[in-house]
């Protein structure tokens, strides 16, 4: 099958790193995976962070200019034509311009993975762009929800017959080969970082950029000083505009602190499987890839009970989860994990097994052979 695939936050070939481009990635590899013929429909970016009028205006010229070059392209080729397409990830802040306009143009297949409708941004600021994701929701023949938090509010918007839960999956296999080499990377990464073999190490890996991420990185720094002791050691990966403001909330913590700055996939599988316990406040966080990378590693993760956190980590057997994501209740759970090696093996034991099993590559792909079957479209 011949899938037109198209990403409106981020295009997956975008130089900037990130867990979108990242997903949209994922979503290509699993249907490439599968055997479908899966080409870019467009690297028209639409997100407008600011819902800025003449902005939303211009993506939705850009659009229709690039709708009628690609209706001419198949119109010329007509074996060029998808048979499905497929979005990911529509709201807001960035909407589909493409996808209702080709269906409505050539009655095609349309899906969106990672749809979301927030009815609060009908009025102001992001009136035009949620208007448009909306069209967008209504004329997809299926909504993929990846948190089980977005599945009531498409619900509403689109009835429950086209709307299901598509949990969030990474290919295991690098993790799973950096685990079988545990001691040896943490060797390695000891000396390279220098890094105390004798503590238990704690990991956070995130974008280091204005917002939610950096108030994550800040709710950390603010609960590592109430831990009992000192007898730990946190390595925080990521870069980006905000690494000095990073730092500078850790600052006070001293040589208990790591900055890694960014790590090659291969070197961050390596530290996610020498690590004992992954950290993370997850504040505004649809999920956080970062948690599924850690227990495919056997990483136990110790987070929050948020959005769709509680999707992917299994509270008390793949990891914990507090309540809210004050320092005091983060701490609180994080010095329980530390004192208790043989709850963090269980966990390590677990976590890596559960991806496998619900939170895979070949997962996805079992699910994604089970949509088509019942959109009536080839597997």
């Amino acid at each position: 099958m011949r899938i037109g695939f198209y990403a409106p936050l981020k295009p997956p070939d975008h130089p900037a790193p990130s867990g979108d481009r990242r997903v949209a990635r994922l979503f290509m590899a699993a249907l490439r995976g599968l055997g479908h013929d899966v080409t870019l429909l467009s690297d028209l970016r639409s997100y407008n962070r600011d819902g800025d009028p003449a902005r939303e205006a211009a993506t939705a010229d850009a659009a229709a200019a690039e709708v009628e070059m690609l209706a001419a392209a198949w119109k010329n080729d007509p074996v060029e034509k998808p048979d499905l397409l497929f979005t990911y990830h529509v709201y807001h802040k960035a909407a589909d311009y493409l996808g209702p306009a080709l269906k409505q143009r050539f009655a095609l297949p349309y899906v969106i993975a990672e749809a979301s409708d927030s009815p609060r941004r009908c009025d102001g600021t992001w009136a035009t762009g949620y208007a448009q994701a909306k069209r967008a929701l209504i004329a997809a023949d299926r909504l993929l929800a990846i948190t089980r938090h977005d599945v009531p509010g498409l619900v509403g918007c689109v009835g429950a017959a086209r709307v299901q839960y598509f949990a969030p999956f990474i290919d295991p296999v690098p993790f799973a080969s950096a685990a079988a080499q545990r001691t040896q990377h943490r060797v390695d990464l000891a000396a390279r970082f220098r890094l105390p073999m004798d503590r238990p190490w704690l990991l956070a890996v995130g974008m280091m950029r204005d917002g939610d991420k950096l108030a994550s990185f800040r709710r950390l720094a603010e609960t590592l000083p109430l831990l009992r002791d000192n007898n730990w050691h946190c390595s925080l990966v990521g870069d980006g505009p905000a690494r000095e403001a990073v730092a500078n909330a850790f600052a006070a913590l001293g040589d208990c602190v790591t900055l890694t700055g960014q790590m090659e996939p291969d070197q961050l599988a390596a530290l996610y499987a020498a690590s004992d316990l992954y950290v993370w406040p997850a504040v505004n966080e649809a999920y956080g890839m970062a948690l599924l990378e850690a227990q495919a590693a056997g990483l136990p993760v110790l987070s929050v009970r948020t959005r769709g956190v509680p999707d992917i980590v299994e509270h008390g057997v793949t990891g914990w989860l507090t309540p809210d994501d004050t320092p005091a209740a983060m701490a609180n759970a994080i010095g329980h994990l530390l004192a208790d090696q043989d709850q963090r093996l269980r966990m390590a034991t677990a976590a890596p097994l559960r991806v496998q099993r619900e939170l895979s590559m070949d997962a996805a792909q079992a699910r994604l052979t089970t949509l088509f079957a019942e959109l009536g479209l080839p597997a």
